[in-house]
């Protein structure tokens, strides 16, 4: 093999989550109305962020059975209508967004071995992006620019963006085209195994499996049934393993 690209996942492989999620959820749904509020729209506080809620969570359930990315601002317009406001501007929206979103931001970092690992990776040569399952396309990019991490990746490509989830084989084909490169010239790092690694695994792309953070529900469901072409448990382990893999 000669490996001349590396993509990666972003939420559980480059940065890591620190919060407790229903105390963060409970803020974004409280800066989100505030600004919401703030624009001018009167709402039944409890009725709209509930109503909001499992809008979400519907989406959320349906995205993993077809692959379709239905964005967060998509879910909150729809939500916005039920209660009679239609055709809001998307400055208010993506303001309300900003809100939502700010809560959890603080709350994910890059992880310890993050930055240096990339610098490794660049000083041998290989080319790095990111693919990443995410609602929001302006949360994600704040996220990689919060980490610091922009300079070292040639692109972010986010399901909110593509309307594509992982493990859709075009998300991946759109990071091939970007760089020019087959599916035996990359690998995929990831830390879900039903969006990583089997969306790498459908398109011929070396799957690598990142488990530090790994040890979830929905990754034991699948394990043994959904197979990485190999395994590390921190991103230090990668530089060695690509090497390997072009001897």
């Amino acid at each position: 093999m000669s490996i001349k690209g590396v993509l990666f996942d972003l939420g559980n492989t480059l940065l890591y989550f620190d919060g407790d999620w229903p105390d963060v959820l409970a803020r974004a749904d409280r800066e989100m109305f505030a600004r919401l509020e703030q624009a001018g729209l009167t709402l039944d506080r409890q009725s709209f962020l509930e109503n909001f809620r499992e809008r979400l969570e519907g989406y959320h359930v349906q995205r993993e059975d077809d692959f379709i990315e239905h964005t967060t601002a998509q879910v909150l317009a729809d939500t916005l209508m039920e209660y009679g406001f239609e055709n809001v501007g998307k400055e208010i929206l993506a303001d309300a967004l900003r809100g939502l979103y700010a809560a959890s931001q603080a709350h994910w970092l890059p992880e310890d071995d993050l930055c240096p690992t990339l610098e490794n990776l660049r000083a041998a040569g290989y080319r790095l992006g990111v693919l990443s399952n995410a609602g929001d396309d302006r949360d994600v990019q704040t996220l990689v620019d919060k980490a610091r991490i922009r300079p070292y990746l040639d692109f972010v490509i986010t399901s909110a963006a593509s309307g594509m989830r992982k493990p859709d084989a075009r998300i991946f084909a759109m990071g091939l085209k970007v760089w020019g490169l087959r599916a035996d010239e990359v690998v995929m790092v990831g830390d879900t195994l039903r969006a990583d690694i089997l969306g790498a695994n459908r398109l011929g792309i070396y799957s690598i499996w990142i488990t530090r953070r790994a040890d979830r529900p929905e990754n034991r469901a699948v394990r043994g049934k959904i197979k990485p072409d190999a395994e590390i448990g921190a991103l230090t382990e990668l530089p060695a393993l690509l090497a390997s893999l072009s001897d």
